[in-house]
């Protein structure tokens, strides 16, 4: 498959995830200062256990596939989220939070979903299904964390150094979507199935769907 055939690939991708993807009531609610703080804790919560799944996750990645383009983007990926952990705990404590209560928080199956589909793949997967769903998938997260920023400053009167989290997703790594359509098209040529790439896009769409449905359950 050429570069062109993967970028064909990318784009079809994503046009059928945001036709599938539906209204984020968690988010909805933060705009409102609508969701008590205690699914802020929730949502750290959850969040302190995908990000160190999804960093280990990202490493295996590197150490399966170390070529030069995919073992930079998956190396480079492994250590955001190392980063990102340390802004993870900016936010916990400015919820009143510990590392050690994180660590005794008791993580909801459903949220979890998505970072163990995720190790999942960088165990059995191929390059391309990874890269495909990360790629893919990206432009809805970094929107959502965008929202979820600015709505913890406005209604929950965070500070820019509490929400530091979710600004570092808010946009993509430099690079990253001319490193992951690089990777795709790597894999493919080398025989990747691109029928399960987009498979794997989208089950991880559904998976991330599933755990922001998660933080919103049963609230009014």
């Amino acid at each position: 498959m050429t570069d062109d055939r993967a970028a064909e690939l990318v784009a079809r991708t994503r046009g059928e995830l945001a036709g599938a993807a539906p209204a984020n009531r968690f988010v909805d609610m933060l705009e409102t200062g609508d969701v008590p703080r205690e699914r802020l804790v929730w949502l750290a919560g959850e969040e302190y256990r995908i990000v160190g799944s999804d960093r280990r996750s990202f490493a295996l990645l590197a150490a399966r596939f170390p070529n030069s383009s995919s073992g930079e983007l998956f190396l480079g990926l492994a250590q955001g989220e190392a980063h990102a952990l340390g802004l993870l705990r900016e936010f916990a404590a400015a919820l009143g939070q510990s590392e050690k209560n994180l660590m005794a928080y008791e993580p909801k199956p459903l949220a979890q979903a998505y970072p163990a589909f995720l190790a999942q793949k960088a165990a059995f997967g191929t390059v391309s299904e990874v890269a495909l769903a990360m790629l893919a998938n990206l432009a809805e997260w970094g929107s959502y964390c965008a929202r979820t920023a600015r709505a913890l400053q406005t209604r929950y009167g965070l500070s820019g150094d509490a929400v530091g989290f979710f600004e570092f997703f808010a946009e993509s790594p430099p690079g990253f979507e001319e490193q992951a359509l690089d990777v795709i098209a790597s894999g493919l040529a080398s025989g990747d199935d691109p029928v399960e790439a987009a498979r794997a896009a989208r089950l991880l769409h559904a998976y991330e769907t599933a755990f922001w449905d998660v933080l919103a359950q049963d609230l009014p």
